[in-house]
């Protein structure tokens, strides 16, 4: 990875938020299975700064690596999740890190996209709230449909439905 990539566009597919918290991975979970049912691309994304990213292998103290070594420990953690998803072979998945705060990033990535796919908390320290501060931000300014997954959400609903609730 030469450059720190900062905005991330997708043409159709779901777009899923991950920050590698456990209701993310629910949310990729179900998104991984409604992608299979409608055959749409998965475009797991994870906004991160080097306050919330996982250090990198040459990080020492006194020693700050480079930012595209940042980006590659944020990739191959985010790599990590969607393996240990455990999803259908046949989803196309791709997976992107943007360096930006994360509801601007997965806003951006969301315009192209049919569907925006979060959880409905993330790491953040209010565990009392019922929806996230990014998911509450996505869900009223997102340019597209957004499905927030609750806690223990299986996505066993999406195969049981006859159709299909993606947006075209």
């Amino acid at each position: 990875m030469d450059d720190v990539c900062e905005v991330v566009r997708v043409e159709g597919g779901i777009v899923v938020g991950h920050d590698g918290s456990k209701c993310a991975q629910e949310a990729l979970v179900w998104a991984g299975r409604l992608a299979r049912r409608a055959d749409l691309e998965l475009h797991v994304v994870r906004a991160w700064a080097m306050m919330t990213a996982p250090q990198p292998a040459s990080w020492t103290p006194g020693y700050v690596p480079p930012l595209p070594e940042w980006e590659k420990a944020v990739h191959d953690e985010l790599s990590a999740h969607v393996k240990a998803a455990g999803l259908d072979p046949a989803v196309r998945v791709t997976c992107h890190v943007v360096h930006k705060a994360p509801a601007q990033g997965l806003m951006t990535a969301a315009e192209g996209a049919n569907l925006l796919v979060m959880g409905a908390r993330g790491r953040g320290g209010f565990r009392g709230l019922l929806l996230g501060s990014v998911s509450d931000q996505l869900v009223h300014h997102s340019p597209c449909p957004v499905t927030v997954v609750r806690t223990g959400a299986t996505g066993r609903e999406i195969e049981a439905a006859g159709g299909s609730a993606v947006a075209e």
